[in-house]
């Protein structure tokens, strides 16, 4: 099969948060949560379909549905996003539901998760010298921008207990921990056991190529390189939560 990706999305405005409408008595009628699905299954006729249908049937909306189908390969993406009445949909009988859609098709992946319901990520943050990263990812994380819960704090830099890094960690009873490492000792082992339970790891610094031009200087050359560092970061971090980036052939990605 060829190369082919489609985007049904616009069909109703995208909800972010949970909606609730009030009856003439003052009280809660509905309540509407956004849902994510996505599937990773051999390729074949009616998964779109399928999926469409076990969401509809369920009394709830689809507001937009990705599909990644690679070129010559019998393998299919999808990721879902619909918006569902909880009570009408419990989230068990949702599992169930998703999980028996990956049993028909045979699917390697099919995962479900509900953002304002389920629990938060837990992400452990390896930082390097340069504060820029860091400290856009805590402020992202200390004022809901980011849906993550943050486990510690790994640096190979020692920072001084008085900065503003380390206090701002104390405050929020966040571990942080000096790691120094070298070309000979990387400390995997030890970096490892610290960050168990995170659900996946940060890197806080990570170099992308920018717009500049013979009118640049130093100074705006190192602007230019710290602001687009932390909109990678943080368009990263956002996009693992949302299930916009699933693992393709081992070190590739799918990106929806």
């Amino acid at each position: 099969m060829a190369f082919w990706r489609k985007n049904f999305s616009g069909f109703l405005p995208r909800l972010r948060t949970i909606h609730s409408s009030i009856n003439s008595e003052g009280t809660a009628a509905y309540t509407q949560l956004l849902g994510i699905h996505v599937l990773h299954c051999p390729d074949v006729v009616g998964i779109v379909s399928k999926v469409s249908e076990c969401i509809a049937f369920r009394g709830a909306n689809i507001h937009s549905v990705d599909v990644f189908v690679p070129e010559n390969k019998q393998v299919f993406y999808s990721r879902s996003e619909f918006v569902f009445d909880p009570a009408s949909w419990p989230r068990d009988v949702m599992d169930n539901d998703f999980m028996n859609i990956g049993k028909l098709f045979q699917a390697e992946r099919s995962v479900v998760r509900v953002p304002d319901a389920d629990p938060k990520f837990k992400i452990s943050i390896l930082a390097s010298k340069q504060d820029h990263c860091l400290v856009d990812v805590l402020h992202g994380w200390q004022d809901g921008r980011l849906p993550v819960d943050i486990n510690c704090v790994i640096s190979n830099h020692d920072r001084s207990p008085n900065t503003h890094v380390v206090r701002f960690l104390e405050r929020n009873g966040i571990p942080y921990y000096f790691m120094p490492t070298s070309s000979v000792d990387k400390r995997e082992k030890e970096i490892l056991n610290l960050v168990k339970g995170s659900d996946f790891l940060v890197l806080a610094r990570y170099m992308q190529v920018e717009r500049v031009s013979h009118r640049d200087t130093l100074e705006s050359f190192v602007a230019k390189s710290e602001n687009l560092e932390k909109q990678c970061l943080r368009k990263a971090i956002k996009s693992y939560c949302e299930l916009r980036v699933l693992p393709y052939e081992g070190k590739k990605t799918v990106v929806f």
